[in-house]
């Protein structure tokens, strides 16, 4: 077949090149300390939409930094004690999508906690001030700054956050509470199984934001990766700080963070992905310790992968 990575038994061993501050460990646990301080001030809006089987409601709380973040929660109607639940992350820049995406899990029995990332497509704030540019992309937002100023230091932290929110309500059985998404989603997955270490399952497709200086050495800073050549054009422009940049990237690099993960793995990767390449999905993939396996799709890029929500369903249902 053709490659556009490395062969598949090399991506098996691969262990990624972005490094890995040496403070890396200190630095999410001031993050978590951060986060358990503030009072989320949750809140319950029954959403206008309402099925016969679910209760839907919008979901908010409040994040590190005063960040007001909104999450589409349903769960069954009439509920008869607890039940599991899945929180649900969305692809970069985009939002939650529609109530119909989560009623597939409540038919199963399960709440759904599908969060909106701060900042980008849906409903949650960013409320942040930082030093430095703005550009439109996330991954440089605050790389100016301290590294606690990185904005996806507080989109992993929210999915953390967030998954402790559902572990606390009643209906909930906290022993069984799940996370999912694709690319960006795949991401956080791993941020937030790694962060929350009472994740039972996880499931990221194609994980985003890891290993970028593989993503540079590959020349694929484009596409949802674009803003890394964008930086350097702008900001850095014959290359001076890239070992400090690269760095500092490194806190908030998933591969990094996926040595924390105790949950069940299981990840779904398309070979053929320009957009994610698969080395950097491995990268995090390799480090996990826990129980973990990958579907591999060898003629898939980053698009649907046929028949993989289909055997995420059957892991969190337990048939897989």
């Amino acid at each position: 077949m053709p490659l556009i990575d490395m062969p598949l038994s090399q991506l098996k061993s691969y262990s990624g090149i972005n490094p890995r501050p040496s403070d890396f460990n200190d630095y999410w646990d001031r993050g978590l300390a951060e986060m358990r301080a503030v009072d989320p001030q949750i809140e319950l809006v029954p959403s206008r939409f309402q099925t016969p089987s679910a209760e839907c409601f919008d979901l908010y709380f409040t994040g590190v930094g005063g960040a007001r973040i909104h999450v589409k929660y349903a769960r069954p109607r009439g509920a008869d004690g607890p039940h599991p639940a899945v929180v649900q992350f969305h692809g970069y820049t985009g939002n939650v999508g529609d109530w119909h995406e989560r009623l597939g899990y409540v038919s199963l029995g399960f709440s759904v906690f599908a969060m909106d990332c701060r900042g980008q497509g849906g409903r949650s704030d960013d409320a942040g001030s930082v030093k430095g540019n703005t550009h439109h992309g996330h991954i440089i937002r605050g790389l100016d700054d301290e590294p606690d100023n990185l904005l996806f230091r507080s989109i992993f932290l929210d999915t953390a956050q967030l998954a402790g929110i559902a572990m606390g309500m009643p209906e909930v059985d906290a022993e069984q509470v799940y996370a999912t998404g694709w690319s960006q989603g795949g991401g956080l997955t791993i941020a937030c199984a790694a962060l929350e270490p009472r994740i039972r399952k996880a499931a990221p497709v194609y994980p985003f934001l890891s290993d970028y200086r593989r993503i540079w050495e590959m020349d694929l800073a484009k596409d949802a990766y674009a803003e890394l050549r964008t930086y350097f054009r702008h900001f850095d422009p014959q290359h001076e700080r890239e070992s400090d940049i690269f760095t500092k990237l490194g806190y908030i690099d998933v591969q990094h963070l996926a040595e924390r993960i105790q949950a069940d793995v299981l990840m779904g990767t398309g070979l053929m992905d320009t957009i994610c390449p698969p080395s950097t999905q491995f990268a995090a993939f390799n480090k996990i310790a826990s129980a973990k396996r990958v579907e591999i799709f060898p003629d898939f890029g980053h698009e649907g992968l046929p028949g993989m929500n289909d055997k995420i369903y059957q892991f969190f249902l337990g048939q897989y």
